[in-house]
């Protein structure tokens, strides 16, 4: 069973990679789901720190997650010691009256708003790392009317925000390959985009963040995202190589990223203490180079949207 829980093993969940030049471990923690803990802020609060106990120094976040809730919680739990490199990101906003939890907001402007938002919601005088979300790839909203918003006049407000200290690094969320290359020297230090074993529309860029020594940081790392997506978990190559290896499919899943790409960093979240383990030991998952050809062999079928 490839899941060890000894400190040696835990020290570093997945090995180490660099992020905004930062040793950071390379299974990280998206905190996206500790909205749901909203009933229960002391469960969610220890499920934080025992995310930094299990070795975890790379927490993923934003102000429209829980509409600040998760901030606060970051916040109340996370301390200084820890060492931890919070990245977070902008680009939407929190809803709670609308349709959906959170809507774009992609004018200069807003993404200044949004900014100065993250610093108060996790009390900071400076963001580690705040990826631009764009809504140029993967599934989920696209902008529309005042949100069609020129690239170049974003990166001109994200860089002035970091030159004036409130921002250490940028990076980019839901982007196309084109975008990422106009991006470029504006100097990126991770993207963030939908990716998985059952869709790997990305490859191309992966590399050239591979190349430009920036981190792979892929959300919805499992697939299967939103109904009717692929699941990496159903693949019956994934199912045979858990039941050979001694872990879940879930595992196979994480491991095969981490594997597959040495600068990817991966940020599974969720709002349970047990997933949150199952999580961190996918990093000690070994995989045998007969099991990487069989899972590479999986047909990517996008989903991307």
């Amino acid at each position: 069973m490839a899941s060890p829980h000894s400190s040696a093993a835990s020290a570093r969940p997945g090995g180490s990679g660099l992020l905004a030049g930062r040793t950071v471990a390379r299974i990280g923690y998206g905190a996206m789901q500790l909205a749901r803990l909203r009933a229960d802020r002391d469960a969610a609060v220890t499920l934080l720190r025992r995310a930094v106990e299990l070795g975890v120094n790379h927490i993923d976040t934003a102000n429209f997650y829980g509409d600040g809730f998760v901030n606060g919680l970051i916040r109340e739990a996370i301390r200084p010691e820890d060492g931890v490199t919070v990245v977070t990101k902008v680009g939407a906003t929190p809803d709670p009256g609308g349709p959906r939890p959170l809507r774009l907001a992609q004018r200069p402007e807003e993404l200044r708003a949004e900014v100065e938002a993250n610093l108060t919601g996790l009390g900071v005088d400076r963001l580690d790392v705040v990826n631009l979300r764009r809504a140029d790839a993967g599934p989920g909203l696209r902008p529309e009317g005042d949100q069609v918003i020129d690239l170049d006049d974003q990166l001109a407000v994200m860089t002035a925000l970091r030159d004036e200290g409130k921002i250490g690094a940028l990076g980019l969320s839901s982007v196309s390959l084109d975008v990422l290359r106009r991006a470029l020297p504006a100097g990126l230090v991770c993207v963030q985009n939908a990716y998985s074993l059952v869709a790997r529309d990305d490859e191309e860029m992966l590399e050239l963040c591979r190349a430009e020594d920036i981190a792979w940081v892929p959300y919805f790392p499992l697939g299967g995202a939103f109904p009717g997506l692929p699941k990496v978990t159903d693949e019956p190559a994934v199912i045979a190589a858990a039941e050979a290896v001694g872990c879940t499919p879930a595992q196979v899943g994480l491991a095969w990223i981490l594997h597959h790409a040495p600068h990817t960093h991966l940020i599974p979240g969720t709002a349970s203490a047990e997933h949150l383990q199952a999580n961190v030991d996918a990093g000690a998952v070994a995989l045998d180079d007969k099991t990487l050809a069989e899972l590479d062999a999986i047909p990517s079928r996008g989903g991307h949207g």
